[in-house]
């Protein structure tokens, strides 16, 4: 159904890209060209500038409008881009003015999610999102239609055309609100799904293009669409993948993050993005040959901020190869911990690094392992079968059950609590036997301080 009268899209475009000061970088633009291209449109020319402030009529000022207004006639072009975020007002004169289609900065990504969206739960995303971008916008149709009038027992003033497709609109977007409710619902069951069999969720984050789905086929041996393009993957994908030594773990593929990400396109993705919100790791996929680098990974904390996702981070180096002279590694902290990963998803080079990387992420946030159950803890045994944690069980001689467990570790201390137990006290004596063993050998006078990593050897002492 179309809502309001507008000038015909197109294929043909020109981009308009206006530096506003402490609002945004040279850099953008390269950004904004990608964009256009993702959106299969072809550029016939850009017109740049700068300005302290927008104009509150047409953003740019008079000048450069009718710079625009010459460049879309001489080019035929049927469409003009601006990278900027616009007001319907705006929106609406300068359509007048250019006699031509306007899309902002929010309406061309949109766009690009439009023709991306294959799944139901996807299409539904983007229509709930387009709806409420559009939902500003109705004021520039219909108002030249009179009010409707009823029949007899009807007459009366009735809605004018603008508040009927206002009403239909509301509708609309109530109706996909509740559906995504739904989809948020399964998910959420399967979340609980794979937490009740202690499987762990890697969630796979990062900035649009940076190689996330290139990384994820690597890991997984799927086949999810990769491109050379700005959000090339839109609906997310999940896959079961075996760590040596740990595991299964759940790998999610989500969409890919861009500066001044429009915040509708947030909240009408938040049923996907609580895959990221609710994962236990996220992998945080950089690509580390962009000169915007560090602005990229700022965009990504903050997106990830507004969903609430705090699991612990994993920063991925990707796109190794287009560097010289680096070979893969691990960054560590000061305790040993990984920080993050360099690798090249393109070659497969560094991914045996990846995966101990996030086995050793994940390690201290879950515990498998074996208990020794005396008969007279028989009320925490069946909570740990009823919880799914227990893998296999053997009795021995005395009566004692010997449960080999897989479960979350706060799990596990929440379930000793109750029973007013300690881990120590139910461990076998092998295993305390092995702890013991541990501790002893990391006693620090064994060794120099300064021979652990990142360390900092002690100035000598002072002779006065």
């Amino acid at each position: 159904m179309e809502f309001f009268e507008r000038h015909s899209g197109g294929e043909k475009a020109v981009l308009v890209h206006l530096d506003m000061r402490d609002e945004r970088q040279e850099e953008d633009l390269e950004e904004f060209r990608l964009l256009a291209d993702s959106a299969g449109v072809a550029t016939m020319g850009i017109v740049g500038g700068s300005r302290q402030r927008p104009d509150p009529k047409f953003f740019a000022g008079t000048g450069k409008v009718e710079e625009i207004r010459e460049l879309v006639q001489a080019t035929e072009a049927e469409v003009v881009l601006f990278d900027h975020a616009l007001t319907p007002a705006q929106e609406r004169n300068l359509e007048k003015a250019l006699e031509c289609r306007v899309l902002d900065r929010t309406g061309l990504i949109l766009d690009i999610f439009a023709q991306r969206a294959r799944t139901f739960e996807g299409k539904l995303q983007v229509e709930l999102a387009q709806l409420q971008h559009l939902a500003s916008r109705l004021v520039r149709g219909w108002t030249h239609l009179e009010r409707q009038k009823g029949g007899i027992g009807l007459r009366g003033p009735g809605e004018t055309q603008l508040e009927t497709d206002r009403r239909l609109l509301r509708a609309r977007i109530t109706h996909l609100q509740e559906r995504l409710d739904k989809v948020r619902q399964v998910r959420a069951q399967g979340r609980a799904s794979r937490q009740k069999a202690a499987v762990p969720t890697v969630s796979l984050v990062g900035y649009t293009n940076a190689g996330k789905s290139t990384l994820f086929n690597r890991l997984t041996s799927a086949e999810v669409y990769a491109a050379n393009q700005l959000f090339a993957t839109l609906d997310p994908t999940l896959r079961r993948v075996p760590l040596e030594g740990f595991g299964p773990v759940v790998l999610a593929d989500t969409v890919g993050f861009i500066r001044h990400l429009p915040h509708r396109l947030v909240d009408a993705f938040r049923a996907t993005l609580e895959e990221t919100a609710q994962a236990d790791l996220l992998l945080h996929v950089v690509d580390c040959a962009s000169t915007e680098r560090d602005r990229q990974i700022a965009a990504v904390d903050e997106v990830l901020g507004e969903v609430g996702a705090t699991a612990p981070v994993l920063l991925v180096y990707n796109k190794l190869d287009l560097l010289e002279a680096r070979e893969p590694r691990i960054d560590r902290d000061d305790l040993g911990r990984p920080l993050a990963v360099w690798v090249s998803a393109r070659d497969g080079t560094g991914f045996d690094l990846l995966r101990q990387a996030i086995a050793e992420c994940l390690g201290p946030q879950r515990f498998e392992g074996e208990l020794l159950l005396p008969a007279r803890h028989g009320r925490l045994r069946a909570r740990l079968f009823e919880s799914g944690a227990v893998l296999r069980e053997t009795i021995d001689e005395e009566g004692n059950a010997r449960v080999y467990l897989r479960l979350p570790r706060p799990d596990l201390e929440q379930l000793l609590q109750r029973e007013g137990l300690g881990l120590d006290e139910l461990l076998p004596p092998e295993a305390r036997l092995d702890a013991l063993v541990r501790v002893d050998a990391d006693v620090p006078d064994l060794m120099p301080a300064s021979t652990y990593p990142g360390a900092v050897a002690e100035p000598p002492a002072s002779t006065d």
